[in-house]
C-alpha cells in the first residue's frame, strides 16, 4: 500500500508525511514542475514532478495507484476515477470519498461551473481550519489502521 498525494494545492502534506511514517507506510507526492523545492525531500516521500496542464498530476496518481492505495485529493474528478479503481480517497477536510457521496460531489461542481459560466457567483470554497486538520488527521490515521 502507498499514499498518493495530490500536492500541490494540498494543505496537510506534513501531516501526511508524519502519519505515514508512524504506520510506515510510503508517501508519493504528484505536483507540478512550478511547485519544485529541494526542500522536499525526505526519507520514504518520493516526490514526482509532472508538467504544468490542469489534469497532469490526476492523470499520473491514476497511472500509478493500485487497489488498496490512499489517495489525498480535493479533485472530485480524481476522487471518482480512484474510487473506481479501489483505491481508499481521502479530502483534506477530513472526509473519506464514497461510492454514496461522490455523485452528489460532482453534480454539485458541474451545477456550480454552469452557474458560473453563465455569468452567476459561487460561493468558493471555506478556509483551511485547524479543525479541518484535527479531523483529517484523525481520519487518516484511523484509515491506516484500518488497512
Amino acid at each position: 500500500m502507498k499514499v498518493y498525494v495530490d500536492a500541490d494545492a494540498c494543505p496537510v502534506k506534513k501531516t501526511i508525511i508524519t502519519i505515514a511514517q508512524d504506520f510506515n507506510v510510503p508517501v508519493v507526492l504528484v505536483k507540478s514542475f512550478s511547485h519544485f523545492s529541494h526542500d522536499d525531500e525526505q526519507p520514504g516521500v518520493e516526490i514526482i514532478y509532472v508538467d504544468a496542464g490542469a489534469e497532469a498530476a490526476d492523470y499520473r496518481i491514476m497511472q500509478l495507484a493500485q487497489q488498496g492505495d490512499i489517495i489525498i485529493t480535493q479533485d472530485y474528478g480524481l476522487a471518482s476515477l480512484g474510487l473506481s479503481k479501489g483505491c481508499t480517497v481521502l479530502h483534506h477536510k477530513g472526509f473519506a470519498y464514497t461510492d454514496d457521496n461522490i455523485d452528489h460531489l460532482l453534480q454539485t461542481r458541474y451545477v456550480n461551473a454552469m452557474a458560473r459560466k453563465s455569468g452567476k457567483r459561487t460561493k468558493g470554497s471555506k478556509a483551511f481550519t485547524t479543525e479541518d486538520e484535527a479531523k483529517f488527521s484523525d481520519l487518516f490515521r484511523k484509515t491506516l489502521f484500518k488497512s
